[in-house]
């Protein structure tokens, strides 16, 4: 933004050439300029003013208006200056966010999967904000502005945010804008306020474990990094050429007050600025690098959609996210990522939020599974159902409950309407334990929308898991196709 001297009209970052904005729901627009400055924004019809205050801060809110592909000027005028934002549209706008699978472009996908972006979708944009941190919340960020959805742009696209937004354009027949709020290997506290971070129970623990690892990055140890990435890049480059394993581990960033590990430092220099941009709703896939903290994860989950909404003034703005994706980690009979995925669900007892399953559609041995489609389909569905209102089908069975039966285990799901189907194969990745807490491999009839699940090992079953490991077989689905999300029904 512009310094409090300077009379230059300045716009928040999410006003550039190309612009969405949100269609049926008053839009902010906002920025600065001299303090006292008379400010007229036109768009279209619609003319609004406003003063700036003291510190050179001015908004004033557009009327909801309908979704239109029809490129508008946003102008906004001073009394010696006029800033044009030219061919604004008005449709759906979501704000997609997390760690690498949401960063991941376009122009990483698998070949085929690339294929089916190479066409030219105009009414389908992104916005990019570039990466940054900060240790207070920011008034602006940088970013690439709005571009289009054509070929030779949209390699820079989050595949993820594409996918989804192409769907939902398909569907909806509206411009649909994302904005692209992503950084690879970010934990979540790095994307939580300060006050949402302190809100829980593990906040004074995760600044002291802060605190601590900055205490164990001096200055010549965060002079080693770059060239250890570099290194690790190259040998991954080579691993990938060769389809071998990487032989270096994945070197941690520093712990640094200019890290992207830094507690609250992306949330403060590439969400806040955002604020309080009209929105539809958000779409979250991060949680890898929270994998062993799952008991955290599961408070400091819920705590971050509450104040995001919260920023937004709308406690029921939709948050869609994922459940992370089957990933071996050198162990994928290992249990962490079960964990983090479990963590995960506690979201789900917000209102307004949705999970899209993505265990079937990972791959062991990669953290960043190349195809990235048919995930952006299940998210677009569940968008078009929960949020739009379109009928259809977009949860898969959850776990409701297991009773024993005799020597067998009977399981029931929610959302699962349409039966269960296993493609004629057996019922994969099923445990079964009794009373002495050892879980032993199992298998399943499908019955009436119901798994009864039995063992020859366990006589008086107790307990039942499905898909808990890190990186499981898993091939239970509803008659829809949806994935059955994994589950366990102890708390051993």
């Amino acid at each position: 933004m512009a310094s409090l001297a300077s009379a230059e009209i300045t716009l928040a970052p999410v006003f550039s050439d190309g612009a969405v904005l949100q269609r049926d729901r008053p839009v902010p627009v906002w920025g600065r300029a001299a303090a006292g400055e008379k400010i007229t924004v036109s768009f279209g019809a619609q003319i609004v003013r406003s003063t700036t205050a003291a510190d050179g801060r001015w908004i004033v809110l557009l009327e909801s208006q309908p979704a239109s592909a029809e490129p508008v000027d946003l102008v906004v005028s001073g009394r010696k200056e006029t800033v044009l934002v030219k061919g604004v549209l008005v449709g759906e706008v979501w704000l997609v966010s997390g760690q690498s699978n949401m960063e991941w472009p376009v122009a990483l996908l698998r070949e085929d999967e690339r294929q089916l972006a190479a066409v030219d979708l105009p009414l389908v944009r992104q916005l990019k904000i570039e990466r940054a941190v900060a240790s207070q919340p920011a008034e602006t960020a940088k970013t690439s502005g709005w571009q289009p959805a054509l070929r030779d742009k949209v390699g820079d696209f989050s595949a993820i945010g594409y996918f989804f937004a192409r769907e939902l354009h398909r569907k909806l027949g509206v411009p649909v804008g994302i904005i692209n709020s992503s950084w690879g290997g970010t934990e979540i506290e790095a994307w939580m306020s300060d006050l949402a971070r302190q809100s829980t129970s593990v906040g004074a623990a995760m600044e002291a474990r802060w605190q601590q690892a900055k205490s164990e990055w001096p200055p010549e140890r965060v002079a080693r990094y770059p060239a250890e990435m570099e290194a690790w890049q190259k040998a991954e480059e080579q691993a990938r050429a060769t389809k071998t394993k990487n032989p270096l581990p994945w070197p941690q960033p520093p712990a640094s007050d200019d890290s992207p590990r830094r507690p609250g430092g992306l949330y403060n220099a590439m969400i806040a600025p955002l604020r309080p941009c009209a929105l539809r709703g958000f779409v979250w896939y991060q949680g890898e690098s929270n994998v062993g903290r799952a008991a955290e994860y599961a408070e400091l989950f819920p705590a971050m959609i509450r104040t995001w909404r919260a920023n937004w003034g709308d406690e029921a703005l939709p948050f869609l996210f994922v459940q992370i994706p089957d990933y071996a980690d050198d162990n994928p009979g290992g249990r962490q990522w079960a964990r983090l995925r479990e963590a995960q669900t506690h979201a789900l007892e917000l209102p307004n939020t949705a999970m899209a399953v993505a265990i079937d559609v990972g791959d062991p041995d990669d953290i960043h599974p190349k195809s990235k489609a048919e995930l952006s389909r299940r998210l677009a569905q569940l968008a078009k159902v929960q949020v739009y209102g379109i009928p259809g089908d977009a949860i898969g069975p959850m776990f409701a409950e297991a009773v024993p039966e005799g020597a067998a285990m009977r399981v029931r799901f929610t959302h699962a309407g349409g039966g269960l189907v296993a493609h004629g194969q057996p019922v994969q990745s099923l445990e079964l334990a009794g009373s002495d807490k050892i879980f032993h491999a199992a298998s399943a009839k499908i019955d009436r929308g119901t798994l009864l699940v039995t063992s020859p090992k366990v006589k008086q079953p107790v307990a039942v898991r499905y898909a808990w490991s890190n990186a499981p077989v898993a091939n239970l689905y509803d008659g829809a196709g949806l994935p059955a999300a994994p589950f366990r029904s102890d708390d051993w």
